[in-house]
């Protein structure tokens, strides 16, 4: 039988006065309370490599939306569509996020590829395009799952945003190894 966990040392809750003289005293700061663990610069730098790395992810999921050609082309495209519209709600995501930390998104084409952890590769067939996205999809886990881990408890909002994008990024890990053994490679 485990012990009951016992209770801290602190209270559960700061006393609401406090919290009210703090929530007046640093208004401007918005969404960044004294609370925040973080390092809200350290923590935009990240994101707006994040950023980069969905952008990238929506153009090279484009291309290969128009670029789906064979007999295998209409549910594939269909998948890569729906894809590059879920990586731009995770841009956006990430960018509204950017914004609560007191950051500028950076959504600037300069330099988008040396920010983005995934690469630009268009793919010459339709497999190979497949391929190309399992590895971005690849590359943005295993991303996520650092920057998770290197939040840890300092901001667990940014945190459970990026565990929920990990989760949408996991599924198309998924959808895309599904599409390679239905195509047969």
């Amino acid at each position: 039988m485990k012990p009951a966990p016992t209770a801290s040392k602190q209270p559960f809750l700061t006393d609401v006065k406090t919290l009210r003289d703090r929530a007046r005293k640093h208004i401007e700061e918005g969404a960044v309370t004294a609370g925040y663990g973080g390092d809200p610069a350290a923590v935009v730098k990240v994101l707006n490599d994040a950023l980069a790395t969905e952008l990238v992810c929506v153009l090279r999921y484009k291309r290969h939306y128009f670029m789906a050609q064979g007999i295998h082309a209409g549910p594939v495209a269909t998948e890569f569509q729906e894809h590059a519209a879920e990586e731009q709600e995770h841009a956006d995501r990430i960018a509204e996020r950017i914004v609560q930390l007191g950051g500028e998104p950076n959504f600037s084409p300069d330099g988008l590829l040396s920010r983005s952890h995934s690469e630009y590769v268009e793919g010459k067939d339709l497999v190979d395009m497949i391929k190309e996205d399992l590895v971005a999809e690849r590359v943005a886990i295993a991303s996520y799952q650092e920057i998770v881990r290197w939040l840890g408890l300092d901001d667990p909002t940014t945190r459970g945003m990026l565990e929920g994008i990990l989760a949408v990024e996991e599924e198309h890990a998924d959808d895309l190894v599904n599409l390679l053994k239905k195509l047969g490679s």
